[in-house]
């Protein structure tokens, strides 16, 4: 992934995305062209402290076959984006660009055997679950008796051991502070969630930036206000 220094995330941060956003697209090369699909997915951790991505796939799908334990993966994980119009911009001279939030995870993939499958399946259920809390959790032990074990046999578990990770949190963190500020109050402003999450995020990572502005703001009114 390219990116540039005032947008890398470091390895820390980058992981704690990808397991708080937990779904991603996982993506191999069979020899001939790319095979990718879209799932959910935990990050765990071997005794080493080497983080590993679990998650299962439908027993036909392509992926199967390359999970050889040797040949590295690529998991993308991305979380909001948005798009940057120049107008809302104090300085002049601007162009149009995207500010996203992207982690990509690296690794070879190894298939999973039917105790550690089963193992990954309370997990990953464990970990969704708890996103929907008060609601009591599901759990396998609700389903009839068999019916689990008879689904089970229709997908295959794999995890990929994480050698590489790579980052990118572009929230145009090299802006000034006017501009940084005035672009996420636009982004803020607009209908859709994704722009309203980058904007808080801007807050987030450069909370100076709108105290000045707050300072800014208070001394131009300030002559109106006879102060």
């Amino acid at each position: 992934m390219y990116t540039p220094p005032f947008f890398k995330p470091d390895r820390a941060a980058s992981l704690k995305f990808a397991g708080d956003r937990g779904f991603g697209t996982m993506c191999a090369f069979d020899g001939h062209k790319p095979v990718a699909s879209p799932l959910p997915f935990y990050l765990t951790y071997a005794a080493d402290g080497t983080p590993q991505a679990a998650f299962h796939v439908a027993r036909h799908n392509p992926l199967v076959k390359l999970a050889d334990g040797l040949t590295s993966w690529l998991l993308a994980i991305n979380g909001p984006d948005a798009y940057v119009s120049p107008d809302w911009y104090v300085s002049p001279d601007q162009v149009p660009t995207w500010l996203y939030q992207s982690v990509h995870l690296s690794g070879p993939v190894r298939s999973l055997s039917d105790g550690e499958l089963a193992v990954q399946i309370n997990t990953l259920s464990d970990k969704f679950e708890s996103w929907l809390l008060p609601k009591t959790p599901w759990t396998p032990g609700k389903m009839t008796a068999g019916r689990l074990e008879a689904l089970k046999k229709g997908i295959v578990g794999l995890v990929m051991t994480v050698e590489e990770v790579e980052g990118s949190f572009k929230l145009n963190q090299h802006k000034s502070d006017a501009d940084y500020a005035a672009l996420s109050d636009a982004l803020g402003s607009q209908a859709d969630a994704d722009s309203r999450t980058i904007a808080g995020l801007m807050r987030e990572a450069r909370p100076l930036a709108f105290a000045t502005d707050a300072v800014q703001t208070q001394q131009a009114i300030a002559p109106e206000g006879g102060v």
